[in-house]
C-alpha cells in the first residue's frame, strides 16, 4: 500500500545495517497526520486500518519496505564520536511524491539497532509527542523541518529516570543524511564511500551541482546557503535548537532532532535550555557560530573530492564556507526588518535592530508577545498591552517614538510575527496529561499551532506567557 523506492538501501552495505523494528504488545494510534499523508500521496484509509497501524508500530512491514539503520559519526558538544548511527530509529524506506521529491519514512523509538550502544532503542511518550508538536509547528511557521506522520503508543513501559509509557513517532524527511554521515567515511579515509555518498546527495538534493564543472564545491555552497537561511529563521522565532551537533545537522537544510529545543519566553541572547549545555555552546546567539563550525567539518570531508590538489581543494572549500556569514547576515537582517515592518538596508536600520534586541533583553520582555503586540499597535490598536511588557515605561516610549517615525508595513509584520508558538509550558502540560492517558491537550495544541499567524479566540490562552511557577527552565534529550 506504500510505493517504496529505496535509494539509500541500494547504497553499499557499510552505509547502513538492515534491521527489523521490535514488536510491541498493544499499539494504539494517538494521532495520524492526514494532511501530510495526503501530501505524500499515501492511502489515508489504509494508514488508519489495522494493517497501517501495524506498520506505524513496527509490527509488520508492508511490501517494498527495506528497514535499515543509517551509519554516521559526529561531533557532540565539540567532542568527536567516530561511530554513532541510528540507535533508536529505523528507516522503513522512501517514497517519491507526485512532484518528484523523495521522502524518507522512518520509525523513531522502534527498538535496538547495531548502533544502539547499549540503549534499548525505545522512546517514551513524552519525546514522541514533543517532536510531533514542535516539528509540525515549525512546518506551519514556514521553517524547513522533518515532519511527523503519526504517533503511536506501544502498550509497554520504557525506563528512564522513571517508568514511562512507550511510543513510536513516524518521521518524514527529505532525507536523514547529516554532516556526521560524511564524517563517518572521512574518518575511515574511505574516499570511494565519500564520493558515493556525495553523488547520492547531489542527485537527491542539489541536482544543479551535477551539471557544473565543480559539483562537490557547488554542493558545499548549497549546504552552506541552506544552513545559513535555516539558522536565521530559527533566530527570528526565538528558537533554540539545543543540540546542534554535526550528527544533527542535515545536508538538506531541514531542522532535525527536537530533543532539548525550546522557544524563548523572556528574551536574552545568551539563553540556553538544554540541561547538558552547561557552557552555553548552543545558546540562541551562538547558533550561527556553531552552524559555521559544523559546515567547516563538512568541508573537511569533501576536500578529497573537490580537487586532487590539496591546496586548490582547500581554497575552493574556504571560498564556499566564506559565503556563510554574508548569507546568514542578509537573511537575519531581512527577517528582523520584516518583523519590525521597516524597510531599508543601511547601517541605521541594522543599528535599530541591535538596539531593539538589546532593550528586549534589558527589560526582560517576552519575545513573541513583543512582536505580536507591536503588530497590533501597527494596525492602530492601543499600546497598553505592549507597554505593560516593559519594566521601564520611559525606555519603552523612547523606543516606540523612534520606531513610529519609520514607514511601517503592517502586512509584512503580520506575515512575519506568529501569534502562537509551541510554548514550553504548554508542551510540558500536554505531555503530562498524555502520560496519564488524556490526549485532549496534545490534540488541541497541535490543532491550534497549524495556524500560527491567525487570530484564534478559542485558543487565546495558548498565547499567554507562563507564570513563574509554569516556566520551563531546562529541557532534556529524549534518551
Amino acid at each position: 500500500m506504500i510505493p517504496f523506492d529505496n535509494s539509500y538501501a541500494r547504497l553499499p552495505e557499510h552505509f547502513h545495517a538492515f534491521v527489523s523494528p521490535a514488536q510491541v504488545p498493544d499499539p494504539k494510534l494517538i494521532r495520524l497526520n492526514g494532511a501530510l499523508a495526503e501530501d505524500l500521496g499515501l492511502d489515508l484509509e489504509w494508514l488508519s486500518s489495522p494493517a497501517g497501524l501495524a506498520m506505524l508500530a513496527g509490527n509488520a512491514m508492508p511490501e517494498g519496505a527495506e528497514p535499515l539503520a543509517q551509519a554516521y559519526a559526529g561531533h557532540q558538544f565539540g567532542g568527536w564520536a567516530p561511530q554513532l548511527g541510528d540507535g533508536r530509529a529505523i528507516l522503513l524506506g522512501e517514497i517519491i511524491k507526485k512532484d518528484g521529491q523523495r521522502r524518507d519514512i522512518q520509525l523513531k523509538g522502534s527498538g535496538r539497532t547495531p548502533f544502539s550502544r547499549g540503549g534499548d532503542g525505545k522512546a517514551a511518550i513524552g519525546p514522541v509527542l514533543r517532536e510531533y508538536i514542535l516539528s509540525e509547528a515549525m512546518h506551519a511557521l514556514g521553517v524547513p523541518t522533518t515532519r511527523a506522520l503519526a504517533a503511536v503508543s506501544t502498550g509497554e513501559i520504557v525506563r528512564r529516570e522513571e517508568p514511562l509509557p512507550g511510543a513510536i513517532l513516524t518521521r518524514v524527511a527529505s532525507s536523514h543524511i547529516r554532516v556526521g554521515t560524511f564524517q563517518y567515511f572521512y574518518a575511515q579515509n574511505d574516499v570511494a564511500a565519500l564520493k558515493t555518498l556525495a553523488d547520492h546527495v547531489i542527485a537527491r538534493h542539489y541536482p544543479d551541482a551535477a551539471i557544473t564543472d565543480e559539483p562537490y564545491a557547488v554542493f558545499l555552497e548549497g549546504v552552506v546557503a541552506a544552513q545559513a537561511k535555516l539558522i536565521a529563521q530559527w533566530m527570528h522565532l526565538g528558537f533554540i535548537h539545543g543540540v546542534m551537533n554535526t550528527d544533527n545537522t542535515t545536508v538538506s537544510g531541514e531542522t532535525i532532532d527536537y530533543g532539548p529545543c525550546a522557544f524563548m519566553d523572556t528574551f536574552h541572547p545568551d539563553k540556553v535550555f538544554s540541561s547538558i549545555d552547561r557552557q552555553g555552546r548552543y545558546a540562541w546567539s551562538n547558533q550561527p557560530v556553531i552552524g559555521h563550525w559544523n559546515l567547516l567539518r563538512l568541508a573537511e570531508t569533501l576536500l578529497p573530492l573537490i580537487s586532487p590538489d590539496a591546496e586548490a581543494a582547500r581554497s575552493k572549500a574556504e571560498s564556499a564556507i566564506e559565503r556563510f556569514s554574508p548569507i546568514f547576515r542578509d537573511h537575519y537582517l531581512a527577517g528582523y526588518r520584516r518583523k519590525l515592518g521597516i524597510s531599508g538596508q543601511d547601517d541605521a536600520q541594522e543599528d535599530f535592530i541591535k538596539r531593539t534586541l538589546g532593550i528586549l533583553a534589558e527589560q526582560q520582555v517576552d519575545y513573541t508577545l513583543f512582536f505580536r503586540h507591536l503588530t497590533k499597535v501597527a494596525t492602530g490598536s492601543t499600546n497598553d498591552t505592549l507597554k505593560g511588557l516593559f519594566d521601564d515605561p520611559a525606555v519603552y516610549q523612547s523606543w516606540l517614538d523612534d520606531w513610529s517615525q519609520r514607514e511601517i508595513d503592517v502586512t509584512v509584520m503580520q506575515q512575519a510575527n506568529p501569534i502562537l508558538i509551541p510554548r514550553n509550558h504548554r508542551v510540558e502540560q500536554a505531555i503530562r496529561f498524555a502520560q496519564d492517558g488524556d490526549f485532549k491537550p496534545f490534540h488541541r495544541l497541535v490543532d491550534a499551532l497549524q495556524q500560527p499567524f491567525s487570530e484564534q479566540p478559542a485558543h487565546a490562552d495558548l498565547e499567554e506567557a507562563p507564570t513563574s511557577s509554569e516556566e520551563v527552565r531546562a529541557t532534556f534529550c529524549g534518551t
